[in-house]
């Protein structure tokens, strides 16, 4: 294993927004390998979680504590944070899943991804490993910046970085799934072209600001699905000029006209594609071990 773990995943990402809890500058592990890469951001969420903890927020402290008794691939505590997770074996995993996280997703709300990247984990009972990636700036849902691909653009050649360095821990032996959720759809979309993933899947997608699936320029498996609930189903899936910038990501991925694969999802909502039990979580979990035939649509 070269330096590409400890190397392409934390240097890309060490520029993370202005401090407003105080936390340390990002670790650079002195050796390359898994082993090495989580000690030094195991210790970093450490210092970070002392330092929130000193300044009197004791919920970043706890999230950072939490965070540094886990499998980190990257770890910045700063701003809004970022940091990249891992669950189970992935030296050793056959199938791995990257989930890349919608707007509104830091650390202060971390839990709530990192809850749907253990469910998966769970269901997939120790066939494959999951990769939390929370290593962009995402966008707030009532903002001006979740309209457009800008973020996405920003974050996109940050996830091919990552990709490629979860593909060199493995050996380059894994199956790789994109797992997208909301604007996440947005920001694979833009790191889709040429990418070495086996599928990417789109959930609760507000549009990808291509056309087609086809359109997204890569090989991978193309699937979409929506819950009953999701309320991602009324917003218009337009895509306007404005003032020298586009708004709106375009076609509905989940309508016949974008080609996708279209799975079941249920009745669930917006932030349900992964609650345990969920029809949802059961067809990703088929799309991330390769057994396709399963999934229902």
């Amino acid at each position: 294993m070269g330096l590409v773990v400890a190397g392409a995943v934390v240097l890309p990402l060490a520029g993370a927004g202005p401090a407003r809890v105080p936390a340390p500058r990002p670790a650079v592990p002195a050796a390359a390998g898994l082993d090495a890469v989580y000690a030094a951001h195991r210790d970093n969420a450490r210092e970070a979680a002392r330092m929130a903890g000193a300044y009197g927020d004791r919920k970043r402290a706890a999230v950072d504590r939490a965070l540094g008794a886990g499998q980190l691939l990257y770890f910045d505590g700063r701003g809004d944070g970022q940091v990249t997770e891992v669950f189970g074996d992935l030296a050793r995993a056959g199938r791995v899943a990257v989930l890349v996280p919608g707007s509104d997703t830091g650390l202060d709300t971390y839990g709530r991804f990192r809850a749907a990247a253990l469910a998966l984990h769970e269901r997939l009972g120790g066939r494959g490993a999951v990769v939390a990636w929370l290593g962009y700036e995402t966008p707030g849902t009532f903002s001006t910046a979740v309209a457009t691909t800008g973020r996405a653009e920003e974050a996109a050649p940050r996830l091919r970085r990552l990709v490629d360095a979860v593909r060199e821990a493995t050996g380059r032996r894994a199956r790789v799934s994109l797992l997208c959720h909301s604007y996440g759809s947005v920001v694979c979309a833009e790191a889709a072209p040429g990418l070495d993933v086996a599928d990417i899947a789109l959930l609760g997608s507000p549009g990808t600001g291509a056309g087609t699936a086809a359109g997204l320029r890569t090989r991978a498996r193309v699937w979409a699905a929506r819950g009953g609930e999701d309320w991602v189903g009324n917003v218009p899936h337009l895509s306007v000029g404005l003032l020298g910038t586009t708004v709106g990501f375009g076609t509905d991925p989940v309508s016949p006209a974008f080609g996708a694969r279209v799975f079941e999802a249920g009745d669930g909502g917006h932030g349900d594609y992964f609650a345990p039990g969920s029809v949802s979580l059961a067809n990703l979990t088929r799309i991330v071990l390769g057994d396709t035939r399963a999934v229902t649509s």
